[in-house]
């Protein structure tokens, strides 16, 4: 480690886990803006594994509009699966990246930097988990997929 990742690995899934972001029990991580009191947030690469490559997205809610945590705010389709987008935080919905408007593959090439969904203007709350703790969540996500209840 030193580097500020966490490396994870478990059956055939493996991902960078960046330590300097919060993460959801929804599979998306939240990092700081560059202003103040803003939160970036995007999938986690154990998302974008089950959704497969992202073909399409909007936001049902506008930019300026106050959101509550879980309020779906979107939707999202991949070649596996059409899910709705929520807010992990509750606050001000401050829009999607418009860089994904021209190349929706930086959610898969560049998911911790230029392919964020969405900013909101707000607090995370304790439920976010940090890497450390994302990583054992995901063992027990992947153990419920793999069946193993023990």
């Amino acid at each position: 480690m030193g580097d500020g990742i966490l490396r994870y690995r478990r059956a055939k899934f493996s991902a960078r886990l960046l330590e300097d972001r919060l993460y959801t029990a929804g599979h998306f991580w939240l990092g700081p803006a560059a202003e103040s009191g803003f939160w970036r947030v995007g999938f986690t690469p154990f998302a974008l594994r089950m959704l497969g490559e992202i073909v399409e997205f909007d936001f049902e809610s506008k930019p300026g509009t106050t959101i509550e945590r879980g309020q779906v705010i979107g939707w999202t389709e991949g070649f596996k699966a059409v899910t709705d987008l929520y807010s992990p935080l509750a606050g001000r919905f401050a829009g999607g990246n418009p860089d994904l408007d021209q190349d929706i593959s930086l959610l898969q090439r560049s998911p911790y930097d230029r392919g964020w969904l969405y900013q909101v203007e707000g607090e995370p709350d304790d439920e976010c988990y940090d890497a450390v703790d994302y990583a054992d969540f995901l063992d027990s996500t992947i153990d419920q997929m793999m069946g193993n209840t023990g």
